[in-house]
């Protein structure tokens, strides 16, 4: 299978190398040369370093690296199989991209997008045949992570979508299918990882390094929060939220923070800029976390109960489904166990008086209880996780 990908950034090098190792040919199309030269090098040594293990032959490395191969000129793309792009997140560019693809490529070619955040419906309403368009979401680095989620738009057949997320599991990936709304699965439930670790901040309830060693030391996240955030980048991860805000019709559960907004003003990107929440140029500066268990289960439980209730949230609206949500929650963001089943596990009844608790204290929709969570307890049914 022949492969094409716009796009010389992280994210379509990543995609390369995935689709390399499972021995599809790739071409990799970008308009600058010195784009398509860097993800070469970065290619060859991200594909060297994950198979080191593997005891190949420098001619089998050789032949993998020579199944990539790189384009300025789009039309390179008649012959390609399965075209995904992963450039700029705008709508606007990624339909004229997606038109003049259509004009060059086969019309048995499907066509994928990348996109964390907009509309599949959108980006295929430009198309002729849209019926063969549909987002096809890895994570970043995504050599190494196992999730993509896999969302049909409305217009998708599902002959496409079926062959797409085949296609996805034979490259070893783990494929979750996710409706065509707003952050899909992960970009949404995890919303409240970020958001409400910002409201405990801003409240004044605990510092920076206090809330990441509660979700790290106590609740076994791989990292906390603001660290997340930090290494993701604070311009992008206010723009997700600002984005999933947006689209949600300013739902104040997904309410971005000024604090970050002002950090992203600043130029305290996070690592990437040397501050952010932490500063990276003299981490000795950097304060220590106030080590009081009753204070970081207190910001543990309300986090953790927050992004229960988005994934129930998630379950209730027809997202995915209960085994999806918890998969890509596990394998997109390494949580130390699935939302749904850590539901379980605290109780529904728990879940129910802890949103109680938080709409008591502030009466505001963001803390609404959801509606299959109240359901479930009332019936003593649990989550059920196929």
């Amino acid at each position: 299978m022949k492969i094409g990908i716009v796009g010389a950034g992280t994210m379509g090098s990543g995609i390369a190398q995935v689709a390399c190792l499972s021995n599809c040919e790739v071409l990799i199309f970008d308009k600058n040369p010195k784009a398509l030269e860097q993800v070469k090098l970065q290619s060859e040594k991200n594909i060297r370093r994950y198979l080191k293990r593997q005891k190949k032959t420098e001619d089998e490395l050789n032949a993998l690296f020579n199944q990539i191969n790189y384009t300025e000129n789009l039309e390179d793309f008649k012959n390609v199989n399965f075209c995904i792009e992963a450039i700029v997140e705008n709508l606007e560019i990624k339909q004229q991209l997606f038109q003049e693809l259509e004009s060059i490529v086969s019309t048995d070619t499907v066509l994928a997008t990348n996109t964390s955040s907009l509309s599949i419906a959108s980006i295929a309403s430009v198309l002729k045949h849209p019926e063969r368009c549909l987002g096809v979401h890895f994570f970043n680095p995504a050599i190494m992570m196992p999730l993509v989620e896999v969302i049909p738009a409305v217009q998708t057949s599902q002959a496409v979508f079926d062959q797409v997320y085949g296609m996805i599991k034979s490259w070893g990936k783990t494929a979750v299918k996710a409706k065509d709304t707003p952050g899909f699965i992960v970009n949404r439930v995890a919303r409240p990882f970020y958001g409400e670790a910002l409201r405990i901040l801003e409240e004044g309830i605990a510092d920076v390094p206090t809330i990441d060693w509660a979700m790290t030391k106590l609740g076994k996240f791989r990292m906390g929060p603001f660290q997340l955030m930090d290494f993701i980048g604070n311009d992008v991860n206010y723009t997700v939220t600002e984005t999933v805000f947006k689209a949600f019709y300013y739902d104040p559960r997904y309410k971005p923070s000024f604090t970050q907004k002002r950090l992203a003003e600043a130029g305290y990107l996070g690592r990437k800029s040397g501050k952010g929440f932490y500063d990276y140029t003299n981490e000795d500066k950097n304060p220590s976390p106030k080590k009081d268990e009753v204070l970081g289960y207190h910001i543990l439980n309300r986090i953790l109960v927050m992004l229960i209730n988005e994934a129930a949230d998630a379950l209730f609206l027809n997202i995915a489904s209960a085994e999806d949500i918890d998969l890509a929650m596990t394998k997109g963001v390494n949580y130390p166990k699935g939302l749904l089943e850590w539901a379980n596990e605290k109780t529904l009844m728990w879940c129910e008086q802890r949103m109680d608790e938080l709409y008591d204290i502030y009466r505001e929709d963001r803390y609404r209880c959801s509606p299959i969570i109240r359901h479930l307890n009332q019936e003593n049914k649990t989550f059920q996780i196929d």
